[in-house]
């Protein structure tokens, strides 16, 4: 795997074997009402199959896979419209941006970024360390080990929300996020012992999705949570209609505080897979990543 920073342009491009598998945006030109924020798009597999959208007509702040959130103490780092209790969906002028600082390191074998989220009001709300590790796991699968570390420098408590803990049921969205290509609509969800759309705000350790490329070939996209995560296995948003999205959403129904000062670290792996994965497979794949801490 190689890394190829293009500092102009403000993306990284992660390569193997001559072919760009993945980029990733770190310096985003979506507007400021869409929540700008580092992205991966496009994420390909080994094989050639698209699996990510970028700025869809439906939602235009669904980004490929990002990390997001929708209720940072009043501040918008999703995009769009705010849920408003007894209000529904209300355009507010309270967007966030997390915003690029540089690059710690460039191993190809683990990148680590520095960020801040700069609230609507222009204060710093979050420093970040993010860390990308990206490996090829034999000829049809390939992953990234992602690590967000986030500190709270506003010298009093944040609270991380979604629609759903401010009264919309079933809405809990929020945290690493990807929203699929159009090609895979209607497509498969797996999880841990289950599967289906009624994962819908249920528990997993992971969670699968299977759809089809605009060849018509099998591809997977896979999310692994991890022990050490808050509220470990986290509850999920998922859909398979009208558009393919999943988020690892640590606030699905219940707010998460972090008090001033305090460090909150989230660690996934997202595997891109050309067919169809088993949950045996992503069973295993699962026990690797704990078992490397």
């Amino acid at each position: 795997m190689q890394a190829h920073l293009h500092e102009a342009e403000g993306y990284l491009e992660l390569e193997h074997e001559g072919r760009a598998l993945c980029r990733y945006v770190y310096r985003p030109d979506t507007p400021r009402y869409e929540s700008p924020r580092p992205y991966f798009h496009p994420v390909t597999t080994l094989g050639g199959a698209l699996l990510t959208d970028y700025r869809p007509p439906d939602h235009p702040w669904h980004v490929g896979i990002s990390m997001t959130v929708t209720n940072l103490s009043g501040h918008n780092f999703w995009g769009g419209p705010s849920f408003v209790r007894d209000q529904g969906y209300v355009p507010l002028p309270n967007q966030g941006v997390e915003q690029h600082l540089g690059w710690s390191a460039e191993d190809p074998r683990r990148l680590v970024e520095a960020l801040s989220w700069i609230g609507h009001d222009g204060s710093q709300l979050l420093e970040e360390s993010r860390t990308l590790a990206p490996h090829i796991s034999g000829e049809r699968l390939w992953g990234l080990t992602l690590r967000f570390d986030l500190r709270n420098v506003t010298g009093r408590e944040l609270v991380f929300r979604s629609p759903t803990t401010d009264g919309r049921p079933m809405a809990g969205y929020g945290g690493l996020f990807w929203r699929g290509p159009a090609s895979f609509v209607g497509g498969r969800i797996a999880a841990a012992g289950a599967g289906g759309p009624e994962m819908m705000g249920r528990r997993s350790p992971w969670l699968a999705y299977t759809g089809r490329d605009e060849r018509g070939e099998l591809a997977t996209i896979a999310f692994i949570d991890h022990p050490d995560n808050p509220r470990f296995p986290t509850q999920w948003f998922v859909r398979q209609e009208p558009y393919a999205c999943a988020t690892a959403a640590f606030m699905f129904d219940e707010p998460l505080s972090l008090p001033a000062g305090g460090r909150l670290v989230l660690r996934y792996r997202v595997l891109f897979a050309d067919g169809e994965l088993t949950g045996e497979e992503i069973d295993g794949l699962a026990e690797q990543f704990w078992r490397e801490g």
